[in-house]
């Protein structure tokens, strides 16, 4: 979906999540980045608006409705993404519930500890996984384009590597036989989904 309107060279991302603005930076300013140049920034007043309440039943909708909740009254054009862990052996689980998979409060390790709990025992195709990523952007409460792209790999039995955030430690990439984790910063930029998903998004700036 795109809208056509007045060019873009700047970005607010509707999140106080320093990871994941630190990812959509570096794929901003990557070599292989299509479209204009566009610079990103949290969106400053982010934190003093009530949250957004993330419940709808797919990644695209929350990512839609938090795009729209944020740029109401600004100029400026903000976008925002709902992503998350789908494991089919667990029914679509975490998904859309993947940042509280454990609880509200739960922490990285906390979340991936429950997720390999729940796939003790399980072998083979069956911790097949993969990684979505809906990214929706908006300005003054107006949709202008929503993308989504997802990568495929399988969950470890025990977390590896130090790097990434959220379930990367858990998530075995083997095109690369790595965990996510395990990745350097343009290994995930360029095969991720939120990497994908962003380059698409650049792909609709080209066009505007």
């Amino acid at each position: 979906m795109r809208a056509p309107g007045k060019p873009i060279d700047k970005l607010y991302l509707a999140s106080s999540n320093t990871g994941k603005l630190r990812e959509f930076q570096a794929l901003a300013n990557s070599a292989d980045a299509v479209g204009p140049r566009v610079a990103l920034e949290s969106l400053p007043w982010f934190d003093a608006l009530p949250a957004f309440e993330e419940n709808a039943p797919t990644f695209a909708e929350n990512a839609l409705g938090k795009a729209l909740y944020y740029s109401q009254g600004c100029d400026e054009f903000v976008f925002a993404d709902d992503s998350g862990l789908v494991v089919p052996a667990l029914g679509g689980a975490p998904g859309v519930l993947s940042a509280r998979y454990a609880g509200p409060t739960a922490s990285s390790a906390e979340r991936i500890a429950k997720l390999l709990e729940a796939l003790r025992g399980v072998k083979g195709n069956e911790r097949r996984a993969y990684f979505v990523c809906a990214i929706a952007l908006a300005s003054r409460g107006r949709a202008v384009a929503i993308v989504t792209d997802r990568v495929d790999g399988e969950i470890l039995e025990s977390p590896q590597g130090g790097g990434g955030f959220g379930y990367d430690p858990a998530f075995y990439f083997p095109p690369l036989s790595k965990a996510f984790a395990e990745l350097t910063a343009d290994e995930k930029n360029q095969h991720s989904h939120r990497g994908k998903a962003f380059r698409k998004l650049l792909g609709v700036l080209r066009e505007r």
